[in-house]
């Protein structure tokens, strides 16, 4: 998940800011990110400890110092790496500012791609290649805004920091946001971080339809349902059969609905959203955010497979085994269930909520390695909502800046969780079908790379100069 926010497009008409100009700071920003994204950072495969070692060097030559750049791995995971670089502010007073984004890529098979995935292509005013949206044009706009200011030699009131990671695609993977979180948190200490999660939502036609300001997440955790048996000749079935009983048990859960909640956030975007609609869907999610125990509006929105998602945890099965011989009772069956749970909610009450649901003490329920922290949604701070609401109207025009939770997972997560409240920046845009991302042929719109990296350097900028 990621750079591109699953929101329901918004029934508006606005016009598409002007198509970027080839100038020379563009093309150099295009040297670092096609160097970015030709570079395999897939785990297990490619390194994403190449991928920050290439950006360290683009920052020293920029000028940076050794003591400013601090390249990260462990002997366990040498190609996991990662980077943290630091451009200091004028203030002993301000608290830092914080750019987050990870190296790595969700794999892509070359024999399945329309074209090789891992060289850039502009076609039909596209860039295409895995990463050129999730997350490489993030971390690349990032680390080139850090370079254009070490050359125009801009002097900041606060402190802005730079972390590039890996291992936020791959939930089993050294993860190094993590490792920061745990083990550095000193050299990332930051007063709040920008992110993936936002962005702008076009009509797949050039007009950008609404942006977003990610303003929490639910977390991920993975729980194994198992059930056994003795097992026995199938040519003589008894009632007590493992698949059958685990069967049963998923059966309750596609049944669960976990309860209803909002959060500041939700309630603000169902109250926006649902204001700029003119139909029954946009009356229903205004009417939830001033009555959550509105029936009839919910029963409505669970119809939208986002919008029942925004408004409570969700429990699904996503993996199923069992039984070892054709002719063989079953001695075993087993299920993994991926639930995305409510920012302020834990591991433990899920798994209780799920062995409630069920109801068959039979049915083992263990947490899936690794377990995530309790999501900690960040609030909706004037400091940081208020500059991007002004640079949306900029580079905008008429574009509602709506604030949002993601339903997937971000490595921001990782950061609320040591204090470092998290947000989901605006600027690039997606199309509605997604533009390939996790799947076949990503790509984004040349004109979102460009002009997204503007309007994210003037953010940044904004945010530097706050005492």
């Amino acid at each position: 998940m990621k750079m591109l926010l699953a929101t329901a497009a918004l029934a508006l008409a606005l016009a598409a800011p002007a198509a970027a100009q080839t100038r020379p700071d563009q093309a150099k920003f295009f040297e670092l990110y096609k160097e970015l994204v030709e570079t395999n950072t897939v785990v297990n495969v490619g390194s994403c400890t190449q991928a920050a070692e290439q950006i360290a060097a683009r920052l020293k030559a920029a000028g940076f110092k050794d003591e400013q750049l601090t390249l990260f791995s462990t002997p366990e995971h040498p190609k996991d790496g990662g980077l943290v670089a630091v451009y200091p502010g004028t203030s002993k007073k301000a608290k830092p500012l914080l750019l987050l984004a990870h190296l790595d890529v969700v794999a892509a098979k070359r024999e399945d791609w329309t074209r090789d995935p891992f060289k850039l292509i502009e076609e039909n005013g596209y860039y295409y290649a895995r990463g050129t949206a999730d997350d490489k044009a993030m971390a690349a706009v990032w680390a080139d805004a850090l370079i254009r200011f070490q050359q125009a030699g801009y002097k900041p009131t606060r402190t802005v920091k730079l972390a590039l990671t890996c291992g936020e695609e791959t939930t089993w993977a050294f993860n190094g946001a993590e490792w920061l979180a745990k083990n550095k948190r000193d050299l990332i200490d930051a007063e709040f971080a920008l992110n993936e999660g936002g962005g702008g939502k076009s009509d797949g036609h050039g007009k950008v339809l609404v942006q977003s300001m990610q303003v929490g997440e639910k977390a991920v955790q993975n729980f194994r349902l198992e059930t056994t048996n003795p097992g026995g000749h199938s040519s003589i079935p008894v009632p007590e059969n493992a698949i059958y009983e685990l069967a049963d048990a998923l059966v309750k859960i596609r049944a669960y609905d976990f309860p209803l909640e909002l959060s500041d956030t939700t309630r603000a975007y169902f109250l926006t959203a649902g204001a700029a609609r003119k139909d029954a869907l946009g009356k229903a999610m205004v009417s939830i955010a001033v009555d959550p125990q509105d029936k009839a509006a919910e029963a409505l929105l669970n119809g939208d497979r986002v919008y029942h998602s925004m408004l409570r945890t969700t429990c699904v099965a996503t993996l199923l085994e069992g039984g070892h011989a054709n002719n063989a009772l079953p001695q075993r069956a087993a299920a993994n269930v991926n639930c995305r749970i409510f920012p302020g909610h834990s591991s433990e009450e899920t798994q209780r909520a799920l062995a409630a649901a069920i109801g068959d003490a039979k049915v083992s329920i263990t947490p899936v390695p690794p377990l995530r922290p309790i999501a900690k949604p960040p609030t909706l701070n004037p400091k940081v909502i208020k500059p991007a609401e002004t640079l949306v109207a900029k580079y905008f025009p008429g574009v509602p800046l709506v604030p949002t939770m993601s339903t997937g997972a971000t490595d921001g997560i990782f950061l609320a969780a040591v204090g470092i409240p998290t947000y989901g920046v605006p600027g690039a845009w997606g199309d509605p079908d997604g533009n390939g991302v996790h799947g076949l042929n990503e790509r984004i719109e040349i004109r979102s790379l460009y002009t997204g990296r503007d309007y994210l350097f003037d953010l940044v900028k904004a945010y530097a100069e706050q005492e």
